[in-house]
């Protein structure tokens, strides 16, 4: 057997016993072009995967609002409300802390293993979503910024 394909394989393993159809996809995809040879396609992926996931996302979040069953209307009567307001402040702070979480994971490689382990444990045993990388290096970042203050 070849040994460069078993942390894909344990990661599948993970996926298909957490019942995450998500990750056993991506594995299985990425599994696949390795075993045709299209290792090419990596840097590719690795370089523009990340904002390709985001703007499907962002697609996927947009739908209601682009087929009208949320208004304008339903927007500014968020903007009035403690949940909307609650909701704006966290989702401005995720923003601002996966702003800071994209430099972590491209200056600091060492950190990003301990991510995707973290990632893959709550995606395959808590039913998290695999966006959370990004968003945990960001509070990593946010969390290494306050420690600075406080030192």
């Amino acid at each position: 057997m070849n040994w460069e394909y078993a942390p894909l394989l344990v990661i599948l393993m993970f996926a298909v016993l957490g019942n995450n159809p998500s990750v056993s996809i991506a594995v299985t995809a990425l599994l696949l072009i390795k075993l045709v040879g299209g290792d090419v396609l990596f840097p590719y992926i690795e370089a523009h995967g990340l904002h390709l996931g985001i703007t499907m996302i962002t697609m996927g979040v947009l739908v209601p609002i682009a087929t009208g069953r949320i208004g304008m209307k339903d927007i500014i009567s968020l903007v009035g409300s403690v949940e909307g307001v609650v909701a704006m402040l966290i989702g401005a702070f995720v923003a601002y802390a996966a702003a800071q979480g994209l430099p972590l994971m491209q200056d600091t490689p060492q950190i990003v293993t301990a991510l995707i382990v973290g990632t893959i444990v709550g995606v395959c045993f808590f039913h998290g979503l695999a966006v959370g990388p990004l968003i945990a290096a960001g509070l990593v970042a946010v969390l290494f910024q306050l420690g600075k203050l406080f030192s």
